[in-house]
């Protein structure tokens, strides 16, 4: 039996080879992130675990901080390509972020899919959710593909 495939031909395996990678970088573990794809139409980014470094939004204790937002919108937004070609090395080269209220709690995920893509350029829709998956933020990105591939055909490898 085959395993299906999303629009693009991208199959789940796929996408677990491409996170994997990613889950063994340098900067996933300094951020404590880690990337999932729940299934081939989106891409999370999880901190699973928020500690003390990851707060400081609003001047408080317990709001996580907006630049740890931004570092999870450019992760699911710039994997979002993973969704279209997870064997091409790609870059997130606009972010747009509306923060609309404070994430607070012990566990914060990004999610992000493909509205539209072509051969170089990924056009992608993004949102952070609370613990309690409650959607904190909305965001939208682009991300350009390059026609490298990853070294070892997956990132971080």
């Amino acid at each position: 039996m085959s395993e299906t495939t999303n629009e693009y031909g991208v199959s789940q395996q796929q996408l677990q080879r491409y996170a994997d990678g990613f889950n063994n970088s340098e900067i996933l573990t300094f951020f404590d992130m880690r990337v999932e794809f729940p299934d081939t139409s989106k891409v999370w980014a999880i901190v699973e675990d928020v500690k003390a470094g990851h707060r400081g939004g609003l001047g408080t204790a317990t709001a996580i901080n907006g630049g740890v937002l931004a570092a999870l919108y450019d992760l699911v937004v710039g994997c979002s390509a993973a969704l279209v070609d997870p064997r091409r090395r790609s870059a997130t080269i606009q972010l747009s972020m509306n923060f609309e209220q404070p994430v607070v709690g012990d566990y914060v995920r990004g999610e992000a899919w493909v509205d539209r893509a072509g051969s170089k350029m990924v056009f992608a829709s993004a949102r952070i959710v609370d613990e309690h998956g409650d959607v904190c933020s909305h965001g939208q990105g682009v991300v350009r593909m390059s026609q490298k591939p990853w070294r070892g055909a997956s990132p971080g490898g």
